[in-house]
């Protein structure tokens, strides 16, 4: 693997990972993560469906990034500009927020069920950290080397050191499919 794509992953496949695991996710649960196409979202996606062996993953994101979602490994891909997920009839062993309004997520939750968030909660919430000590990449080693679970880069997320202001305008934009990488070398 490029270095640029590797040097997307670290926080955001702990972060994916460990919310997983914060939720007692496993193999045969279902669930909907929020705001799939973003830079936690992508490998929320495939780490639920790759690694820990969800038996439905469904995910939201706009009208053109539905078919990156699928290719992920999302069984199914929301339209959020066209369909409200709190109205779809299933429900989820786990709801999973990378984006949004947490509250929506009860309406889909199964009971007994979990809501997840990486986006600041609004109380009553459990909080955690994530502290990186590496065992969550020794895990997840596997699943990168045969290339199941894969950084996803933004076609126009990557920026040369000179260009940081513009790529943290255009992460500002909240347009940005995957992470957007700032390399040193021209």
């Amino acid at each position: 693997m490029a270095l640029w794509p590797t040097a997307s992953l670290p926080a955001a496949i702990q972060t994916a990972y460990n919310v997983l695991e914060q939720a007692e996710f496993s193999a045969g649960k279902s669930v909907l993560v929020l705001g799939g196409a973003g830079g936690v979202g992508t490998l929320a996606i495939q780490v639920a469906k790759h690694v820990f062996g969800a038996s439905k993953v469904s995910a939201t994101a706009s009208t053109g990034k539905l078919e990156l979602l699928r290719s992920l490994g999302a069984d199914l891909a929301i339209d959020y500009t066209k369909e409200n997920f709190e109205d779809l009839p299933e429900k989820y062993d786990v709801v999973y927020y990378t984006v949004g309004q947490v509250q929506k997520g009860l309406k889909v939750v199964k009971e007994g069920g979990k809501v997840v968030t990486i986006v600041t909660p609004a109380p009553p919430a459990t909080f955690f950290a994530l502290i990186s000590s590496g065992s969550a990449l020794e895990k997840l080693e596997p699943y990168l080397e045969s290339g199941e679970v894969k950084p996803v880069i933004d076609p126009k997320g990557q920026f040369p050191f000179a260009k940081t202001l513009e790529a943290f305008a255009y992460l500002e934009t909240s347009r940005a499919t995957g992470k957007v990488v700032i390399y040193p070398i021209p």
